[in-house]
Parts: C-alpha cells; structure tokens; sequence
C-alpha cells in the first residue's frame, strides 16, 4: 500500500503546476482511478484470505496477555480492522462492472476502509507474532540480585549507558543498557523504570540481537490521534523553509531585510514559520511520549529544545540552558482504533481555502 500510494503520489505530481494546482485533471483522474484499482487488487491478492485468521491470532494472543492499560485500544484497533474487512468484503461480494464508472466509485469508495489496514495492520500482526514467544528468564534469583547490584553500582559511577527501550506485554519497560566496568562493556536488559527505584536486571547478553530473541517482544506502538492517517494526509500549508530565509539575509540590502526574514523564521498562524512548526513538533512528540512521563530523563531534551525556541523568539535571552540527556524512549504504547468509516473526503478532493490571514508582509527579494 505504501507503494502504490508513492507511485501515486509522483503521477499526480506531474499533473500539477509549479503552485500545486491540478493543471492536467483527466491525468490526475486516471492517476486516482488507477490508485484505488491498485489498492483493492492487493488487498483482494494478498491480504483477503488472511485477514479473519489474522485477526483470530491476535485476539488470541490478546486474551492471554496479563493486564496492562493498553490493552483496551489494542483491542479496538482489532475491531476496527474487523468492521474495515466486513465493508471491504459487502463491496467485493457485490462487483461493479469491470471498467465502469460505478466500479471506480465502488473503488473510491473502499479506499478509507483499505487506508485503515495499511495505517492499523501491523498491530495484528505484531500480536500474532508474540504467539508462544514468552519470555523465559536466564537469571537465577541469586544471580539476578547480583547483576542488579552491579548495575546499579554502575548507575550510581555513571557508568550504565541507555541505549533502548520498550514497553514489554506486561506494560512493564524493559531497557538496555551498557554496563561498564573494569574498561569492560557488557549488554544487560533492566525491567522497571531506571529512573525510578525498584528496576532489576533480567538478563545480560552478548549483543543485540542475542537480546532480541529471548527478551519479551514490545508492545505495537499506537497511533496519537485515531482520525488521522499517513494515507489520507491533507494538503500542507505553505511555509518557507530556513535555507530561503537564510538566503534572504544574505542578499538583503537593509536590515530590515534581516528583520523581515527573523520574523518569517517565528510568526505564528496558518504559515507559521519553521520556528513555530519545529515547536509545533516538539510539544506534539511530548504528548506521544505520553505514557513515559514518569521518566524526567526522558523529557528534558525536550524541554532543552522548547526553551531553544522560545528563547529564539523572546527578546529576553536566559544564560541557564536545561541539562539534557542521552536517556531514550520507547515507543508510546497505547493505541486508538481506526476509523473503520470514512473520516473524511477522500485524499484529492479540493480541500477548503486557506484561512485569511490576519496580517501579511512583504517578502524583499
């Protein structure tokens, strides 16, 4: 799916003029038509088949994991999946004329329903794949309390180096980390917040990938918000990126040029400036990182870079950066269903005008 979308996404490309408007329809129709076509045909091929015995060795899996709060929209993404795979099948059992305007329709009509497995699906098939994958621990009690004092004894030198995260079925963390001692460096695997007391150590190992295969699989990351979707994306807004502000400095030939091109980098509305857009991302990967607020680590980088932004756009410069760290975070694991109806217009149907905006200035060049 993600490939029929990209290829898509380069024919209508060439259908639009240099400001994005649709200068070639009867082009850019066939390009739709053809997408949606290309769609139904891989799902029906290749994914049809599976997809009841699919969903059945989730929810299997599902039902014997211990209690955890993400468990709730893991299962609704599977209803969602189910509802999606009905529809898509009404429609299939009821096939338009090949060729025909009804079936394109038929077509367009499917592809929310289809965009709904390409965004959700890997939830699924995560799940089926943790059948019969339990972890078995290689510590002894003994030898655990041991390792954990060690590493812990690490923590304290500065010496246990984080390396990656997630969140095991149990919705424990589990994290691995470096433990340096004597100049030597050994993989171990800690269960808990490190940050927080209480974490122990269940494992060491000789690389990654020995880890991976015997440590619990991660829990399927979710989605942040349930109506959107990387297959159905609206337009952005324009912006103009730092190079060409950059640029403008460059060649201006005032300082108010300079002025005119900081306040692009930092102004706020429908075409904020890539200042705004990067605190944009911030806050909104800190909402993600939702569920691993508990750990400050895990947070201060971004509140490093918030303050960078703010401080690029306020007058008053603070001398007292926030510390960061190298400390990482694991994919956040609570899920959203999908939306198993269409949220919203297809993705090439005109989307509204712009907002006015509520001041405008001319850009020197």
């Amino acid at each position: 799916m993600t490939v029929i979308d990209r290829e898509t996404e380069v024919a209508l490309d060439l259908t639009r003029g240099r400001f994005g408007r649709t200068v070639h329809p009867g082009a850019a129709a066939a390009a739709r038509a053809h997408h949606d076509k290309a769609a139904v045909e891989a799902y029906t091929n290749h994914l049809a088949p599976h997809a009841e015995a699919l969903l059945d060795a989730a929810r299997l899996v599902l039902d014997e994991l211990p209690p955890a709060r993400h468990l709730a929209g893991s299962r609704a993404v599977l209803d969602g999946l189910a509802a999606s795979a009905a529809e898509i099948r009404r429609a299939l059992d009821r096939p338009a004329a090949p060729g025909s305007a009804a079936e394109r329709a038929q077509h367009s009509a499917l592809w929310p329903y289809l965009a709904a497995w390409a965004d959700h699906s890997f939830i699924a098939t995560d799940l089926a794949d943790q059948s019969g994958g339990q972890h078995k621990a290689p510590l002894t009690d003994e030898e655990e309390r041991i390792w954990t004092e060690r590493a812990q004894a690490a923590q304290r030198r500065g010496e246990l180096e984080l390396t990656e995260s997630w969140y095991a079925a149990d919705g424990q963390p589990i994290t691995l980390a470096h433990l340096i001692q004597d100049n030597d460096s050994t993989l171990v695997a800690l269960r808990g917040d490190p940050d927080a007391p209480g974490w122990q150590v269940i494992g060491h190992y000789a690389h990654e990938y020995e880890a991976g295969k015997v440590l619990p699989a991660p829990v399927p990351p979710g989605v942040l918000r349930a109506d959107v979707s990387r297959f159905n994306r609206p337009a952005l807004a324009p912006e103009v990126s730092l190079q060409e502000l950059i640029r403008d400095v460059v060649e201006g030939q005032t300082a108010g040029d300079a002025s005119e091109a900081l306040l692009g980098a930092v102004q706020r509305g429908y075409d904020a400036g890539p200042m705004i857009r990067l605190q944009e991302l911030l806050e909104t990967s800190s909402q993600f990182a939702a569920p691993w607020r508990p750990c400050r680590a895990a947070r201060s980088p971004l509140a490093s870079q918030r303050w960078a932004v703010r401080s690029s756009s306020s007058p008053a410069k603070s001398k007292k950066r926030p510390r960061t760290s190298a400390r990482p975070s694991p994919s956040c694991p609570h899920t959203a269903p999908p939306r198993c109806a269409p949220a919203r217009a297809p993705p090439w149907t005109p989307h509204p005008p712009p907002p006015p905006r509520a001041s405008t200035t001319t850009r020197h060049r």
